[in-house]
């Protein structure tokens, strides 16, 4: 093919132009007037039934489905939901389960009835659990074999149907489909502006709270992927559909994240991807999956790209099908990115930079750009706008350093039941914000170089220092307690805490503690014990960039902390 010579901002205005296949126009939505793309499926529901084809779609092991075939699965649950289990539109139903098809199948059932998806994290602890579950007033949860068996130990078991997958029990899902095959998808269906999926994210202090997002909101942010994708096409002169192969996906990072939901699943279904679905990462597995099924696309975190990365260089399986090895979660060290160029003969490294609030979606970067911009997230992808102000909220010009804010037709509605969240978030013009401290260069590339919240990302989960820290404040012996992050070769940031507590504080016994109280990735790797009362500013605050510094200092030269 020979490559055009249009820009980037052309090939934008030719394929959103009148009668174009993302034509761009202003439409009234829940939130207001906003750019929408015209010819853009309603809901999921319409996203799925017009691509329901007898392509391959999902792989898991040695079970096969097509679009079809996975269609026809969803609609027997549907069926189950709305005629057996009373579930209307409007009503919340949970997932909590590793990455099998029956998870897909179960979010493509629920929101394809009008029913609102809560994607529960599946290493949350059984107070966690229960928390999301009565926060989201979820009537109904899809849950594999561990989880269903967390969730009956729950005082709230009595309130929740939960439907069993992959236990073997006379209950379980699959022999619940089985006696429904051949049922239609119920009539029963949403709205453009309905909820469609509920994600829990991670917040400063407190709880989690759980993010609302509509059907426009969730198919806007995949069309923008899209709209990308075509762009780039366009300009290198390959034809709509130019593919001689269907490209395929390897699922490996978990789908109660946007980048597995949206980014991997349902950003297949118009691509017409197969998706080779990963129970949990493993490095090895996933080269001897790429290998096999030939893989065309690769994402994950940092840690996780960085682990295939390491494996490419061990083993000498054919890894020559990766096309594209893209990113998210948390930001690559420049190193990786030329890693992933050097290591897979034809993968392109891509990264982008959004959140769940804008349902992924903010702003893309690959090839030869991300090359020779390592440390940028991208450029702002269509529907949305990027911002940078200062503490009184004045736009900043190229360069300038200040909160980033954002806003468009992705964005979340709102923060479920917690207005005062919701309110505190976004300021006049719809503006959200984000708590990231940034730059956009004179070329619009955003560079994100701190963060405002007090947030971990550890191997792209978002850890909120403020509920670990209220763990730790309930042990009996522990008197005070700061948690703050620290570099961590792999997985980016890892969890530490500096502890000022009794005599009687035993790390074992605390970290015992833990386990019970916080998920698995939450529990502090590093714990630090104060003698004296932890350090404060003037303002009576705890200096948590003292202690920081300090354990940094420690584990600078020790391979572990006290």
């Amino acid at each position: 093919m020979t490559e055009t010579a249009l820009t980037r901002d052309e090939a934008i205005a030719v394929l959103t132009g009148a009668g174009q296949p993302y034509e761009i126009a202003t439409a009234n939505t829940a939130r207001g007037r906003e750019r929408v793309f015209v010819h853009a499926p309603p809901t999921l529901r319409d996203l799925f039934t017009s691509t329901c084809t007898d392509q391959p779609f999902l792989v898991f092991e040695d079970e096969r489905l097509t679009f079809r075939e996975a269609w026809s699965r969803a609609s027997a649950i549907g069926h189950h939901l709305v005629h057996d289990l009373g579930v209307t539109r409007g009503d919340r139903v949970a997932i909590s389960m590793r990455n099998y098809p029956e998870w897909m199948l179960a979010c493509c059932a629920a929101t394809s009835v009008g029913a609102v998806v809560v994607a529960m994290n599946s290493l949350w602890t059984a107070d966690e659990m229960e928390y999301g579950l009565v926060d989201s007033g979820a009537t109904v949860l899809f849950a594999d074999a561990e989880r269903a068996d967390m969730a009956g130990e729950l005082s709230t078991a009595g309130s929740v149907t939960v439907v069993p997958v992959r236990t073997g029990r006379d209950d379980d899902l699959d022999r619940r489909i089985a006696t429904l095959d051949g049922r239609a998808m119920p009539d029963q269906a949403p709205a453009a502006d309905d909820p469609a999926i509920i994600l829990y994210t991670s917040g400063s202090t407190g709880r989690p709270k759980g993010v609302v997002s509509t059907h426009r909101n969730v198919v806007s942010a995949l069309l923008m992927w899209e709209l990308e994708a075509r762009q780039q096409a366009l300009r290198a002169g390959v034809p709509a559909g130019g593919a001689s192969s269907q490209p395929t996906a390897l699922l490996a990072v978990p789908m109660f994240h946007v980048l597995g939901m949206h980014a991997v699943y349902l950003a297949s279904y118009r691509a017409q991807r197969r998706l080779v679905c990963m129970r949990k990462w493993d490095p090895v597995v996933a080269a001897e999956l790429i290998e096999r099924e030939r893989v065309t696309a690769f994402s994950g975190p940092p840690a996780i790209t960085g682990d295939l990365v390491r494996e490419a260089k061990r083993t000498d399986r054919d890894l020559s099908s990766l096309a594209s090895v893209g990113g998210g979660g948390a930001a690559r060290a420049p190193e990786q990115v030329r890693q992933i160029d050097a290591s897979f003969r034809n993968a392109s490294p891509g990264t982008g930079w959004g959140m769940t609030e804008t349902n992924a979606v903010g702003t893309i970067i690959n090839g030869s750009e991300y090359l020779a911009r390592p440390m940028s997230s991208g450029r702002c992808l269509e529907l949305l706008e990027l911002r940078v102000v200062d503490d009184d909220g004045t736009v900043l010009p190229a360069g300038a350093r200040g909160e980033l804010q954002i806003r468009g037709t992705s964005m979340f509605v709102e923060y479920w039941n917690r207005p005062d969240a919701t309110a505190d978030s976004f300021v006049d013009g719809g503006w959200f914000r984000t708590g990231d401290v940034a730059y956009l260069d004179d070329d619009g590339f955003l560079f994100i170089v701190d963060r405002i919240k007090d947030l971990i990302i550890r191997g792209g989960e978002n850890i909120g220092c403020g509920q670990v820290e209220a763990a730790l404040l309930a042990h009996p012996e522990v008197l005070e307690a700061a948690v703050y992050a620290v570099p961590d070769e792999r997985l980016g940031e890892e969890v530490a805490a500096t502890l000022h507590g009794t005599d009687r504080l035993d790390l074992a016994e605390l970290r015992a503690f833990l386990d019970a109280h916080l998920a698995k990735y939450e529990v502090p790797r590093h714990l630090f014990v104060h003698p004296a009362p932890l350090p404060r500013t003037g303002s009576g605050k705890v200096f948590k960039r003292q202690l920081r510094d300090e354990a940094v200092a420690t584990l600078s030269g020790s391979t572990q902390g006290a």
